[in-house]
């Protein structure tokens, strides 16, 4: 039996084992490991990589999304899991690799120097380097400054028409046409995927539009909200570059611990209906560009060791919450919680990635039959909001954002001078041409409009979302105007017919 003062240490002379030094790689059983993923996965140098590459190909051929020849705009931040991605799709277009990539790659950089407070000299050594890593890869790139949202059209904020996704069996079509193509213009041809092309770059930002994104970042009261407007304006204007440049699909970076932090900061956030698009491999709610997620499957883990093993360049770039402590904000929150759970149960990450891959990206009722419903402004996802009369939080929330109207008395005397009043109860009509926030907030989803909560005035906004704003409030005063127009002329048409 076990004694209450029985020392179970080792003998003094014996120095305690090391593990992993007799240990050999799991894969290959023969070489010595330099990579410990988890407990029991040790892999050589060679079969590391081969694990590491088998992911990221494994998840582009089981979804099908990127059909041969189609161009593939790579959003590349600087940071490790992008330009680990960047690396992946170089080596895989490579002449040697053994089952070849076949889409046109494209490279985007946005320089967000002027959000996170940076000096024009710091922000162009940072894009002096983003040139030289861009000019060693050899595809087409972009380099774009984040003010150029103050120039983006309206347009951005559409939903544009999306082709058909083809079936399997057109998947392996245009695979077949198009190795028969590559094989009809020879072998000189096939090696070269993408042709280089010279670098496309906008002009310099002007100092008014500097100081005017600088101007809304301060506005913002909270380290939350400025992340996640950083995060929306980076993302139109990305979209911006794919529609404007051909590109159909947009890979995003995004590994899988940065993906299980999204999704419990999602949550947090009020963003719980779209956590399928937000954190699956493919996200359709632009239509004519789709974003993938190729990098999901790898952890940060894996990122940095394979970085390091094959010198995959990066460039540093300070973020909005660069040395913020851990509760400036939910994002820093939620990382700090995730990894410190991470640390003590190896399993953590895993678990809330798996739990994102089986939601099911599920239309709401209203947009159950086909006729896409409203979007939001901001993020445009379908918006999830509750009638005003909704017995919920929400209801009660924007029920209290809707103008004190008179007693009903007051109501009935006062003559009739209100288009709400004659178009059947229409909410808003008025309302929308005094107070131009309230005309934004209601096409705002509830996680956006909580972020906006912060944001005290919307005038430092860029143009084209003020201006997409008004267009829509107009537009839904003339679909109700003309539903006006119809009732009474049905109203008219039944009167003969009565008598």
């Amino acid at each position: 039996m076990c004694e209450v003062g029985e020392d179970y240490r080792a003998p003094a002379g014996q120095p305690p084992p090391r593990p992993g030094r007799e240990q050999k790689c799991v894969k290959c059983k023969e070489g010595l490991p330099v990579v410990v993923i988890r407990a029991g996965d040790a892999f050589c140098r060679d079969c590391f990589k081969a694990f590491y590459v088998h992911k990221f190909r494994a998840v582009l051929g089981k979804n099908r999304l990127i059909f041969p020849g189609e161009k593939v705009l790579l959003a590349w931040s600087g940071g490790p899991s992008s330009s680990s991605m960047l690396w992946q799709v170089l080596e895989g277009l490579s002449r040697d690799s053994a089952k070849r990539l076949r889409f046109v790659p494209g490279v985007v950089y946005a320089d967000e120097g002027a959000a996170c407070g940076q000096s024009p000299e710091d922000r162009a050594e940072t894009v002096a380097e983003a040139k030289l890593v861009l000019q060693s890869v050899g595809f087409p790139w972009h380099i774009v400054a984040l003010e150029e949202v103050f120039s983006l059209p309206p347009s951005v904020l559409r939903c544009s028409a999306r082709e058909p996704v083809g079936t399997e069996g057109a998947y392996k079509a245009a695979v077949d046409s198009f190795l028969q193509q590559q094989h009809a213009l020879g072998e000189g041809q096939q090696s070269l995927p993408c042709p280089p092309r010279p670098p496309i770059r906008a002009g310099p930002p002007t100092a008014g539009q500097t100081e005017a994104l600088s101007t809304l970042f301060s506005s913002v009261e909270t380290l939350t909200a400025k992340e996640e407007l950083l995060q929306t304006l980076r993302t139109h204007l990305i979209l911006h570059v794919a529609r404007t440049h051909g590109y159909s699909k947009v890979m995003m970076g995004d590994s899988c611990t940065r993906l299980a932090i999204k999704l419990m900061t999602s949550l947090a956030l009020g963003r719980g209906a779209f956590l399928a698009w937000d954190t699956g491999f493919s996200d359709e709610r632009h239509g004519d560009v789709v974003v993938v997620r190729p990098m999901r499957e790898h952890t940060l883990k894996e990122v940095a060791f394979y970085n390091r093993l094959f010198a995959v360049p990066s460039v540093f770039t300070p973020a909005v919450d660069t040395k913020a402590p851990e509760k400036a904000s939910i994002h820093r929150l939620m990382e700090a919680f995730i990894l410190r759970l991470q640390a003590q149960f190896p399993s953590t990450v895993s678990t809330v990635y798996r739990t994102s891959e089986k939601l099911v990206k599920a239309p709401r009722d209203g947009c159950a039959a086909g006729t896409p419903g409203p979007r939001c402004l901001l993020c445009m996802c379908v918006l999830d909001v509750d009638t005003a009369d909704s017995a919920t939080a929400f209801g009660a929330q924007t029920s209290s954002q809707l103008p004190q109207t008179q007693p009903p008395v007051a109501q009935a005397e006062a003559p009739v001078s209100c288009c709400c009043t004659r178009m059947g109860g229409a909410r808003h009509c008025c309302r929308t041409e005094e107070d131009p926030r309230a005309r934004v907030i209601e096409q705002l989803c509830y996680g956006c409009r909580v972020n906006m909560k912060d944001l005290p005035s919307l005038d430092p906004l860029p143009p084209y979302i003020l201006a997409e704003a008004q267009l829509r409030s107009q537009r839904a005063e003339a679909e109700q105007i003309q539903e006006y127009l119809l009732e009474d002329r049905e109203d008219e048409d039944a009167r003969p017919g009565e008598s």
